[in-house]
């Protein structure tokens, strides 16, 4: 199944002044109320206790502080949309009822953009198995990277 919904925010930051990890995301609202998916990952590969923990990937962050590692399988960029594909097992541990998230994107452009530059990075990030299938197609051309 498939859950959809509008993200009046987005974001991608990659400072290491500003944030200590590499941070991207969308949310329908700045306040708590709304939905959210928070991505995010650490500057320096993981270590042996990370690897011990499972926690040697990027996570997923979903509303009241739910987290995965790892969970991501698929993230399609197009345009004014992005698509999330996760893993069936994430689901309990994210309280998520639907593997597909569809996120209909009406923040700035700028960040959008931003998110867009981010996203990848940050799910690039830890062992190679819990790397997902990037694709993005660019406004106005039919390509996929």
């Amino acid at each position: 199944m498939t859950y959809t919904f509008t993200a009046r925010i987005a974001w991608g930051i990659d400072d290491p002044e500003q944030e200590p990890c590499l941070l991207a995301g969308v949310a329908e609202s700045d306040d708590e109320e709304g939905f959210s998916l928070h991505f995010m990952c650490d500057r320096e590969e993981p270590g042996p206790q990370e690897v011990s923990l499972g926690m040697d990937a990027y996570c997923l962050v979903t509303p009241d502080q739910n987290t995965a590692y790892g969970c991501v399988r698929a993230v399609e960029f197009e345009p004014g949309l992005l698509r999330v594909t996760l893993d069936p097992a994430a689901l309990d541990e994210l309280e998520l009822e639907d593997d597909v998230i569809e996120v209909v994107l009406q923040a700035p452009a700028d960040d959008v953009a931003r998110l867009r530059a981010v996203l990848p990075r940050v799910l690039e990030y830890g062992r190679p198995d819990a790397r997902p299938r990037v694709s993005v197609v660019q406004p106005g051309v039919g390509g996929v990277r």
